[in-house]
């Protein structure tokens, strides 16, 4: 026992038992916290730039539809490196301005720099910016991978997998998120169903496709969501100072002249400048999920759509965004590294018989000289395709403490990033796309059967139709994996306009929540679940958000393109009460009857019991509710109100005996008596288009619920509350 004990027991402060006690647990505290400093400090982190730039010129340039070359730099082009290691697991992340770059190139370098360094290769992450304007190293279209630059890049990438290997120091980490939903918008429209353009085949199958909204009369709609979230994974050492931050951003590129970087490099150059100008810091920029995304906003009109009409007032402006984030990061010195990786084997969509011969006689005619024409260019990629049959693509994903990040290696659509982030496990979760391949567009199922350019069967979008549910798929259990626990499963939240309608206790209550098809979930507990048809389209905005889901949250809604979302509701005779929400998207001159909101009927049939509720088109009810019962138009009975086109609106149908009466925003627009029989109704209700299937709706429809009573005006002007007139 120390002196110092035996002093205090003689003056009775404390026994030499209880001393001793005492001095085990300032012992064993000070031991375990040493421990946990260690712990704490076990994390290391280091990074590193490698220019990239080509050093003979011309080269080829990915990013269009033919073959060019340039032979001037306007910005240099990097890859960024960012290793991170724990205990005795080391990760490698690099992020190249490159376009696209393929696996095999990528397998290569990964297993030179695994001998090299004796990292994994399942333990290395590489990605490509996407910038349009970067030296080729990938066949696609009518772009062949420059022969002198390929081999240059690998050793490039090599070398940065080394050099940032050897950078490792003691390591915080934190990780920031931010709105920066005015820096990106939806390129890939919904066409009008009249006005459906034609594929490089020659068949009219192009209902969706990019930039189509430069024309709003000739569109109805987005077809998907967005996704505005800026989100940033800030190293620095346990001093404070800054080691590198990796930022991740779903636009696809802004456009630049001859060899750039695009906004990537920029964003880099000008983030370091306002973090630590003066220092070895390395800022990375990497490419989240963009199939479907640009920069330009076409819900606005030209000039006003682009407040930022050149590269660098943009990249200027999204790095003060950037800058706010950081800001309030908030570091911890622990966290532990996992990674795990799958390889998945897919097939490509091949041509049939038919096309395969009208590929091969415009081939054959082309001889060995590039493409000069789209129609040359899908039929040299029908070949290809038909020769290949298959791949393999890599799908990973890492934690460091409660941060993860999943990559696909494919162009992905923004609503596949959003249902990956959904069902991850972690809080923190980003997405980064083009990682480890070049594989191409993924549109979810539904959107390929909108056709458009990011369907088109070759190397820029060749994999199976069931590529994106298997690639987000592997990427949800990939994070379950590293996590060591199961999925999040997604629900929609209670906003005041949501405990309204749960209030007044529909029968059937469907919030179009849903990521896919099939199923339209019944949220009033009663086992109603609906059923979408194709032609149906997932996760767009739906309204008021805080009112429906609580702040903070967003709202999502169904966006229908001709299909149709049905529901059986058998206990339903002749007194119920239907509320939504609408929102048109179609031209009201461009068709008798602009779209058919809901209906109830036999399917693919118009008998004199069925009920329609819809707008009417060009003529004496354009932009106004109409009502039908049975089949002669020349029964249908108007509303007076002209509702606006892209607004959301609430609609009541109530039906009470032979009484109707319709709702717009709470005030009643028609009302009329049906003398037909009210014995047996049919069982089936339609939303988004009538039971015969004509003039389906073309536009969102959100919160679907159903009462098995008529609601009271009151009710009716409750439901509605939250509208927009």
């Amino acid at each position: 026992m120390s002196k110092t004990l035996r002093v205090l027991s003689r003056i009775g402060m404390l026994s030499v038992r209880a001393w001793r006690m005492v001095w085990i647990v300032l012992v064993v505290g000070a031991s375990l916290s040493a421990t946990l400093s260690e712990a704490r400090a076990d994390l290391r982190a280091g990074a590193v730039v490698v220019d990239i730039t080509p050093t003979e010129l011309p080269v080829f340039v990915n990013g269009g539809m033919l073959s060019r070359t340039v032979g001037k730099v306007n910005t240099p082009v990097h890859a960024r490196a960012l290793a991170l290691a724990e205990s005795d697991t080391t990760v490698v992340i690099v992020v190249v301005d490159s376009c696209m770059m393929p696996r095999d190139l990528l397998d290569e370098v990964k297993s030179r720099a695994s001998q090299l360094t004796g990292i994994p290769t399942d333990r290395m992450l590489i990605s490509a910016t996407h910038t349009h304007t970067a030296p080729s190293c990938f066949a696609c279209l009518g772009t062949e991978a420059d022969p002198k630059y390929v081999p240059f890049l690998k050793a490039k990438l090599v070398s940065a997998i080394q050099q940032v290997a050897k950078t490792l120091q003691p390591a915080r980490i934190g990780y920031g998120v931010i709105d920066a939903n005015e820096f990106t918008a939806l390129r890939r429209w919904i066409r009008r169903p009249d006005r459906i353009a034609n594929d490089p085949f020659g068949n009219p199958t192009v209902r969706a496709t990019m930039h189509s909204a430069r024309n709003w009369d000739d569109v109805t709609g987005p077809s998907g969501p967005e996704d505005p979230d800026l989100t940033l994974i800030s190293l620095q050492t346990l001093e404070g100072r800054p080691i590198a931050v990796l930022g991740n951003f779903s636009m696809h590129y802004f456009g630049d002249r001859d060899i750039s970087a695009d906004y990537f490099g920029r964003f880099c150059d000008q983030l370091k400048q306002r973090i630590a100008p003066d220092s070895d810091f390395v800022a990375l920029l990497s490419h989240g999920c963009s199939g479907d995304i640009w920069r330009r906003d076409y819900t606005k009109r030209a000039p006003q759509w682009d407040p930022y009409p050149a590269i660098d007032a943009y990249t200027s402006a999204l790095v003060d965004r950037a800058y706010q984030a950081y800001e309030q990061i908030e570091y911890r010195g622990d966290g532990e590294i996992r990674m795990a990786e799958k390889r998945l084997k897919m097939k490509y969509r091949v041509p049939d018989r038919q096309r395969l011969e009208w590929a091969k006689r415009i081939v054959e005619t082309m001889g060995d000289r590039p493409p000069k024409t789209t129609e040359e260019v899908y039929a040299r990629e029908q070949v290809l395709l038909d020769e290949w049959q298959e791949t393999e693509v890599v799908v990973q994903a890492l934690r460091v403490g409660e941060i993860a990040i999943a990559t696909t290696p494919t162009e992905t659509y923004a609503l596949t990033g959003l249902k990956i982030k959904a069902h991850s496990p972690f809080p923190q979760t980003m997405v980064i796309e083009l990682a480890n391949g070049g594989d191409g567009y993924i549109p979810p199922p539904e959107q390929h059967e909108l056709g458009g350019y990011n369907t088109w069967a070759a190397r820029s979008a060749g994999l199976e139709v069931t590529a994106e549910p298997r690639i987000a798929q592997a990427c949800i259990e990939l994070l379950e994996q590293v996590a060591g626990r199961s999925r999040r499963i997604p629900k929609p939240g209670k906003g005041p306009a949501a405990k309204t309608i749960a209030e007044l206790k529909p029968i059937a209550w469907w919030r179009m929540e849903e990521f896919e098809r099939p199923q339209a979930v019944d949220a009033s507990g009663h086992g109603h679940h609906g059923i979408y048809e194709s032609g149906v389209v997932f996760y767009l905005q739906g309204p008021h958000s805080p009112s429906f889901h609580g702040k903070g949250k967003v709202n999502r809604a169904a966006m229908f393109a001709g299909g149709r979302m049905q529901a059986n509701l058998a206990e339903l005779a002749d007194r119920y009460t239907v509320s939504l929400w609408l929102w048109n998207g179609m031209p009201v001159d461009g068709r008798p009857v602009t779209g058919w909101i809901l209906s109830r009927g036999w399917n693919h049939g118009l008998a004199s019991g069925t009920e329609h509720v819809g707008i009417g088109g060009k003529g004496t009810h354009a932009g106004r509710l109409i009502f039908l019962r049975g089949n002669r138009a020349e029964q249908i009975v108007a509303g007076r109100t002209e509702i606006p086109r892209w607004a959301w609106q609430h609609l009541a149908y109530v039906r009470d005996g032979e009484q109707i009466r319709v709702y717009l925003n709470g005030r009643p627009e028609i009302e009329c008596r049906v003398d037909a029989s009210t014995k047996g109704l049919p069982a089936t209700f339609f939303f988004g288009g009538r039971c015969d299937n004509q003039a389906n709706w073309e536009g969102r429809l959100d919160e679907i619920a159903v009462f098995d009573r008529p609601l009271r005006p009151q009710e009716i002007e409750k439901l509605s509350h939250h509208s927009t007139p």
